[in-house]
């Protein structure tokens, strides 16, 4: 049997850029794959990816919605069965990016989707992950959560560097209860929330970054390891990206 059949696996975030690619990689490595997002096209789009059984399922979610992760979640373990793997790739950014630019509003978005909405994730996953003494947590940060970078933006250095702490304070905590939580952080990877910069990047630019795929073999790797192997952390960025 491969390491992760039968595996239920919940990607969050997965209707576009590295959630799609992680969930199409884990389906096709014979997970139990369902993606959740806020657009249930794109998500519809995801699942279309992979033609393969079982089919990649899909349910709406607003992860800054409280409500809105427990419906996912109770659905989820009705539907599949207790996650063994949660993804959490959902993320946002803005395009005035400054302190002196942005507006209190877009800060506040900022804040509660890419670091409340993945407490909220957590809050949710992890009962069930106690309760069976086994589970396993991607959270697909940034390297904007190791360094604070101008081109990251003010209100997105500050999510993300609130999504390395949670992620590493709950993994400490959970590690007594088998659980396993990895912060990854990319660097510039081709996906659509390049759109959302006051410059979008030239094609020929997008072709130097990591591709999606690229993060879903590194998750991958990760899924398969044995449950005795940790790893906290883990950064990926394109050769020619400064890591300073």
């Amino acid at each position: 049997m491969k390491p992760l059949e039968n595996k239920n696996a919940l990607i969050i975030g997965g209707g576009s850029g590295i959630g799609q690619a992680i969930a199409v990689s884990l389906a096709s490595a014979g997970c139990h794959c369902s993606v959740a997002g806020r657009t249930i096209e794109k998500l519809s789009e995801t699942a279309a990816q992979f033609s393969g059984e079982p089919k990649i399922l899909t349910h709406a979610v607003d992860v800054a919605d409280r409500e809105s992760v427990n419906q996912l979640f109770e659905w989820f373990d009705t539907t599949v069965g207790a996650p063994d793997i949660l993804v959490n790739a959902a993320g946002v950014n803005i395009r005035d990016r400054t302190m002196a630019a942005m507006t209190p509003e877009e800060w506040d978005s900022v804040i509660q989707i890419n670091a409340t909405g993945a407490y909220n994730c957590l809050s949710a996953a992890l009962p069930s992950m106690r309760k069976r003494r086994d589970g396993l947590i991607i959270q697909i940060s940034s390297v904007a959560g190791k360094r604070a970078t101008p081109l990251a933006g003010v209100a997105y250095n500050a999510s993300k560097f609130a999504m390395t702490a949670l992620g590493t304070a709950v993994g400490n905590e959970e590690a007594a209860n088998g659980i396993r939580l990895t912060n990854i952080y990319p660097g510039e990877v081709n996906t659509p929330i390049l759109d959302q910069r006051a410059a979008p990047p030239s094609p020929e630019k997008r072709a130097l970054m990591l591709q999606p795929q690229d993060i879903a073999e590194m998750v991958l790797t990760i899924c398969a390891l044995p449950r005795q192997a940790h790893v906290p952390e883990l950064v990926i960025k394109p050769l020619g990206q400064a890591y300073v």
